[in-house]
């Protein structure tokens, strides 16, 4: 079973399950058809239709189902090799045709395809269900786990069977047929209800553009104003300059506009998508999904969809766990944010602005504090942060740590211009494929993301990986560099962290390779992968002036360290405020919550500041609403946060410093290359000897560690 949206494994067909009728459909349906080509097969991107896209899925499906019923009905007594290796092998198309549907939903989406989106989603929420509550399959299943102690199994092979059984225990699999229905009505309503939520997020990112003249740039730096100019042209206004309602575009504007009401403007249309009373307002959206999350979490006997979320399913296991480390944090974030703001306040009065410091004005007025204290204006530092010279430090970087290198190919298929494409090398050999999508366009959703397009396997032969970073960077003017800001840089560094998770994975079975790990261990790897870009061996080769090509003068780069703790008050708050409401949410069981109400409460109860708002308030919460993916879970970039910052002391106590090669052999060794092979607390401890210590996260931020 490849399908990412419960165990997403992924294998080649047995020949023995194979159906006739479903290869006739994939000679004729590209999106079906396996992957031809270099480098064990890539996707055939430039032969994609979105015609193809419903057919494709109908056909997965089928032919998935198919299988599954041949390993149900299988008449040989379960073993290990019929039942949950022939699991392994099943669903190959299904996840081929999921791979190249999910790009196109997420970066080249049109009214088109969220018409298929929307009818889809609840079908093959219905086929997951089918699966997961087919009872001759999980009496299958268990049997072979009840017998897996007398079974000569390797640990990966325990692993995996563990990891079937508990997601079948998890969805259903012990329900009486009644409930089973019931969950099925209901995972079918919730599939249908994230697809909503998402297209009406997408609406208020491409529909809210805000066109400006040259008379209302007043404090944006050249490079801004360039990408400003460069977006409204692509949008038809050439000789104006334009916000597209997207974090990438908000942020600098935000920093550096000295329109007090353009900013408030822009700032209200960003943090208002999804609550704006209209056709595409999610509220609603998110009571449906509460309560549906709350009904479904009792019929699996838990007592609310967080219980059900973390029990079994992460590092933390319980609730009550996350509650604790965010609670701890918490307090120091929010009396950072009091120093933060009064100094901010305090320039704000000696300008005479006569101002209040408020939401819009907090990047505003914090960069004014930065270069007051610290000498430090980031836009010196933007020059030197070029989108492509920084891409190849991440690639010179991995090196140094995994032995990779990194080969630009010409020879395939992409499925947009924008997208460029490495081979991934160690030595000799052949490790995988990078797709790389940076630009921000129409129809593709904001933020920043991994992609795994193919899993790493050995099981029947080896099959390496094809990963993909994607962006959101405003184009220049053709000819120009993209300038990016320092947050930005760490971002590509964190996400570039996620596909090195998938590069390095050296596993057998595809359901426990590379990021197919807890959720609050996922964001591991990525976010030890930031530490990085601060060296000074990456600075010194990559952080290059883009009109001089000087590397960035070490005395700019002290004021970067020295200013490291620099408005964490913010960062930490809003993130936590977001992580805090999430959980909140999802321990209020079937309460009748009106989300905006809810929010605003709880908000004051814990005491956040009026200054700054969650980083995703509820209505535009992608994370939480978009699929179960992070609910109950957004705790998990905190959690993860707090290992990745321990694991880094591992390499600063070493000789090597952060390039240590014995430090990073552990690391790949025991977390990069073992992906869910065994279990995440056992990976760290062999890598680190020890659990965990939150005293690093705390000292980072520069908050108390007593």
């Amino acid at each position: 079973m490849r399908r990412r949206t419960f165990l997403a494994a992924s294998s080649a067909l047995a020949a023995t399950t194979a159906v006739p009728l479903h290869a006739l459909a994939q000679a004729a349906n590209p999106v079906t058809a396996p992957w031809t080509g270099p480098f064990g097969g890539v996707p055939a991107f430039d032969k994609v239709r979105v015609e193809h896209f419903k057919p494709a899925l109908e056909a997965g499906m089928a032919e998935e189902w198919a299988e599954i019923e041949a390993i149900a009905n299988n008449p040989q007594p379960p073993t290990f090799a019929n039942t949950i290796e022939a699991l392994e092998r099943s669903g190959a198309t299904l996840d081929r045709v999921q791979t190249i549907y999910g790009i196109w939903v997420a970066t080249l989406s049109t009214p088109e395809v969220r018409a298929i989106d929307k009818e889809m989603q609840p079908k093959m929420a219905a086929h997951n269900d089918r699966i997961l509550q087919n009872a001759k399959l999980f009496q299958r299943i268990d049997t072979v786990y009840q017998q897996r102690g007398k079974l000569k199994l390797t640990p990966e092979q325990d692993r995996l069977i563990w990891l079937r059984w508990n997601s079948f225990v998890r969805n259903g699999a012990k329900l009486d047929a009644a409930a089973k229905a019931r969950v099925a009505a209901i995972n079918s309503e919730l599939a249908a209800a994230f697809t909503a939520f998402s297209q009406n997020l997408l609406h208020d990112e491409n529909e809210y553009d805000l066109f400006l003249k040259e008379a209302d740039l007043a404090g944006l730096p050249p490079d801004v104003r360039a990408a400003m100019a460069a977006a409204a042209k692509g949008k038809g206004r050439d000789g104006e300059y334009v916000i597209v309602n997207t974090r990438s575009s908000v942020d600098p504007f935000l920093t550096y506009s000295e329109r007090r009401d353009l900013r408030e403007k822009v700032w209200k249309t960003y943090y208002s998508r999804g609550d704006n009373g209209d056709a595409h307002d999610n509220n609603a959206l998110i009571k449906k999904i509460l309560k549906l999350r709350a009904e479904r979490a009792k019929l699996f006997g838990y007592p609310t969809h967080a219980h059900w979320r973390l029990a079994n399913n992460s590092m933390a296991e319980t609730p009550q766990a996350g509650m604790e480390l965010m609670e701890r944090v918490w307090p120091f974030a929010v009396a950072r944010v009091k120093e933060e703001v009064a100094e901010m306040q305090a320039i704000a009065d000696k300008e005479g602005t006569k101002i209040k410091i408020a939401p819009w004005d907090y990047r505003f007025y914090a960069e004014k504090v930065r270069k007051a204290r610290y000498d430090l204006d980031m836009n010196e530092v933007k020059p030197y942060l070029q989108l492509e010279k920084l891409r190849e430090g991440m690639f010179w970087a991995s090196g140094q740590l995994y032995g990779f290198t990194f080969h630009p190919v010409t020879n395939v298929p992409v499925q947009h211009p924008g997208v460029r494409v490495w081979e991934v090398k160690r030595g000799p050999e052949h490790i995988g494929l990078w797709y790389f999508d940076p630009y921000a366009r129409t129809g593709k959703r904001s933020g920043a993301w991994m992609n795994a397009y193919r899993t790493q396997e050995t099981f029947d032969g080896k099959v390496t990986t094809i990963v993909s970073n994607n962006s959101n960077f405003v184009k220049g003017a053709p000819g120009e560099p993209v300038l990016i800001s320092w947050d930005d840089a760490e971002t590509m560094f964190h996400e570039f962290g996620h596909a090195l998770h998938g590069l390095n994975s050296a596993v057998t079975y595809p359901s426990v390779s590379g990021t197919r790990v807890f959720r609050d261990y996922v964001e591991f790897p990525s976010t030890v992968n930031e530490s990085w870009l601060r060296t000074p061996e990456v600075l010194n080769r990559f952080a290059l002036h883009h009109q001089t090509g000087k590397p960035i003068p070490a005395e700019l780069v002290a004021k970067i360290e020295k200013a490291s703790t620099f408005r964490q008050g913010f960062d930490v708050t809003e993130f936590l405020a977001s992580a805090l409401i999430d959980m909140k949410l999802h321990l209020a069981g079937d309460a009748d919550i009106d989300p905006d109400a809810f929010e605003r409460e709880e908000l004051k109860k814990l005491g956040m500041p009026d200054e700054l708002v969650m980083r995703h308030r509820t209505p535009q919460f992608g994370h939480v609403f978009s699929s179960d993916g992070y609910s109950a879970g957004y705790y998990s970039y905190l959690w993860a946060e707090v290992i990745a910052l321990d694991a880094v002391e591992a390499f600063r106590e070493a000789p090597g410093g952060l390039y240590d090669k014995g430090v990073a052999k552990r690391l790949h060794d025991h977390v990069m290359s073992v992906g869910n092979s065994i279990h995440p607390r056992e990976g760290y401890r062999k890598f680190r000897g020890r659990d965990p210590d939150v005293k690093a996260y705390l000292e980072d931020k520069g908050f108390p560690t007593n």
